[in-house]
């Protein structure tokens, strides 16, 4: 299945202020960063609400506020200094959608000034899903990220079922029946074999791997209904 990209637009706006700096041909400015999503559908700038926090890695001389975590958004840092440098920032999305390590280079160069990243969400989480959706597609036809629609669908999977010459309910108990050898060799041959239209999940945390059988190519079907032949008899 197609994973879901978004595009996260980092502003950076500073200015000089009137404080000694310390340094010679150095102003001291005041700067501040802020971080807004793009919506897909038309361009425009939206709450970065697929994030749960923002966390900052500014240069070792801030001393304590060297990391800063903002948990709304926008995800708005303001400091003051007089030195470039190039920052971090890591993203850390909703529903456990994992963290997204940016680097940001901090300039003096122009007063606001502004740096798009891609961001690609692997096999998102309901919660995250539906924010997702908030800003643009998160897949194409009649699937959404893996997430087949309903429509038809009986009637495409007793197609499917027919034109592979393959029980595919039977196929799904018996894959169930399996040991836990028998099933790694199971997931093998659905990674080695599989397609692009093929959808499935790892779960790492609860220890799980998901397939839909209706979305495997019909040579790999035939195998893994061998393979149970196999290994329970007919």
């Amino acid at each position: 299945m197609p994973d879901v990209k978004r595009t996260v637009r980092i502003i950076t706006e500073q200015r000089p202020n009137q404080k000694p700096s310390g340094v010679e041909g150095f102003p001291m400015r005041s700067w501040k960063i802020s971080l807004v999503l793009i919506n897909e559908n038309d361009g425009s700038e939206m709450p970065a609400t697929i994030f749960e926090k923002a966390t900052y890695k500014l240069h070792p001389t801030f001393g304590d506020r060297e990391t800063q975590v903002i948990k709304k958004p926008p995800f708005k840092i303001s400091e003051e200094g007089w030195g470039e440098f190039d920052m971090r920032i890591i993203l850390s999305a909703i529903d456990k959608g994992g963290e997204h390590d940016l680097g940001h280079d901090l300039n003096f160069q122009q007063e606001r000034y502004e740096a798009e990243h891609k961001i690609t969400f692997k096999n998102p989480k309901p919660n995250l899903l539906e924010k997702l959706k908030e800003s643009g597609p998160v897949g194409a036809g009649s699937e959404e990220n893996g997430v087949k629609s309903k429509r038809g669908d009986e009637s495409a999977k007793k197609k499917k079922r027919s034109e592979k010459g393959v029980d595919m309910e039977k196929l799904a108990e018996s894959l169930q029946r399996l040991g836990e050898d028998d099933l790694l060799q199971v997931v093998e041959m659905v990674h080695n074999n599989k397609t692009a239209d093929t959808y499935t999940k790892n779960d790492v945390e609860q220890g799980e791997f998901h397939v839909d059988l209706y979305t495997l190519p019909d040579s790999l079907v035939r195998m893994l209904w061998d393979f149970c032949v196999e290994k329970l008899g007919s």
